[in-house]
């Protein structure tokens, strides 16, 4: 018999993602075309809790706005989050 305690998984989050389903990186900069995260931040983000979620989503408006200058950012039109 099994008396080991059985983990929960963890709740789901409330921080919904910013991907825009662009994923074209920017060399550059490293950012998505996209979303404006990084590869290490796209690939932590399923695994990351609420707090490191938000942010990541703070820095994206000011990398939106670099991308967006040098006509880069793809989804600034669709994209209505942080």
């Amino acid at each position: 018999m099994n008396t080991q305690p059985l983990l929960a998984p963890p709740p789901p989050s409330t921080v919904k993602s910013p991907c825009s389903n662009v994923c074209r990186m920017h060399e550059p900069t490293g950012w998505c075309e996209g979303c404006a995260r990084s590869i290490p931040e796209i690939t932590l983000w399923s695994k990351a809790d609420d707090a490191t979620r938000l942010a990541i989503l703070a820095e994206l408006p000011a990398r939106r706005e670099i991308l967006l200058a040098q006509g880069i950012f793809t989804a600034a039109a669709e994209y209505s989050g942080p």
